[in-house]
């Protein structure tokens, strides 16, 4: 529940925004008319507001005025009696169209600007799971080619961090959009991201180690702006996330042996856990105040075991002996599993 009322939090808080936007335009110009007398004659009534009732009743004249100016409704029922009034009026009436523009310009970007960052977000579920893990990543790249795989997606990932720090900066309000799909988010993405990256650089020689150093310089980056765009500068202590730590030294030993058929040796190096440590000091407590201030769960570093994968790859279609594909198979269709059969995972 508490997802679901996230969920519709960025949205509406963007119409509101809007909202009070117009209204504080519309109570400014009609400030600007009681200022200078409220000159306006009430052709309902064919009396001028200046010089007859309360000033509440002046007010309430002033901000018709200014509501129907600045919406370009241009009524025709009260009008003005002085040059000021009307050149005020003109001034209310192009600021109006403006306001429109501005509008019809604004919301394209932000949802451009929000889809646009979706859409790595959901390819990364069949890379690294969902939630994403740093283990799960790795260990899906553990095949022949892995290393150029993991290469290229930690390129497309350096541009996306690019992106994301550009985009967000301008239009905080997307920080406060959530993914449309279960156990994904923007914040999650990106730690799994770093925490990747951390366990190339500290734990692997060889081709992806400097695209991993990259994409980290990157990635945090964008996150240590984000904290400074919240002002969650104080709240970003190391200190202060120990006692509730990712990778407590039994998750590092599983981690240890769900990565031992990749290039990553961590436990082959007795420093390995240490440098991980200093690493991670960097972007842990950022991505900690983050997830704290938007309600965004930190992702953990090894996914726990699922029965039903739905990015689990069909592989007992693959050919057998003498050419006949296996008789069984088991298929994952839309999110729902339909049982046929032995269930392979990715990379078997």
């Amino acid at each position: 529940m508490r997802e679901e009322v996230y969920g519709w939090y960025g949205p509406l808080t963007l119409i509101l925004l809007l909202a009070v936007w117009a209204a504080m335009l519309m109570v400014s110009f009609a400030l600007f008319f009681v200022a200078i007398g409220s000159p306006f004659q009430d052709m309902t009534e064919h009396t001028i507001a200046a010089s007859a009732g309360s000033f509440l009743a002046q007010f309430k004249t002033d901000l018709y005025v200014s509501g129907t100016t600045l919406f370009t409704l241009g009524l025709g029922d009260v009008l003005p009696h002085n040059a000021v009034a009307r050149g005020l009026i003109i001034t209310e009436a192009g600021v109006g169209l403006g306001f429109v523009a501005l509008v019809i310009g604004y919301l394209p970007v932000l949802y451009g600007a929000f889809s646009k960052r979706e859409v790595d977000i959901a390819l990364l579920d069949g890379r690294a799971g969902s939630p994403p893990t740093a283990g799960e990543l790795l260990r899906r790249h553990g095949f022949d080619g892995g290393e150029t795989a993991i290469t290229q997606l930690l390129a497309e990932w350096e541009r996306w961090s690019a992106e994301l720090l550009e985009s967000h900066i301008s239009y905080p309000i997307l920080c406060y959009y959530r993914s449309q799909h279960d156990n994904q988010s923007w914040l999650s993405a990106l730690t799994a991201i770093l925490d990747a990256c951390s366990l190339l650089i500290t734990s692997v020689q060889g081709e992806p180690v400097r695209q991993a150093q990259l994409t980290f310089a990157m990635a945090r980056h964008a996150l240590v702006d984000l904290v400074l765009v919240f002002h969650l500068k104080e709240t970003a202590s190391w200190a202060g996330h120990m006692e509730r730590d990712r990778l407590p030294s039994q998750d590092f030993r599983r981690l240890c042996g769900l990565l031992e058929d990749t290039e990553v040796r961590l436990c082959g190096d007795p420093a390995s856990e240490e440098r991980l440590r200093a690493i991670r000091k960097l972007y842990e407590p950022y991505a900690h105040a983050l997830a704290e201030y938007l309600g965004m769960p930190v992702p953990p570093w090894i996914s726990e075991p699922k029965t039903k994968d739905q990015w689990s790859t069909v592989a007992g279609l693959r050919s057998t002996g003498g050419g006949t594909l296996a008789p069984k198979a088991h298929f994952i269709i839309g999110g729902h599993g339909h049982e046929s059969g032995t269930h392979l995972h990715d990379g078997d």
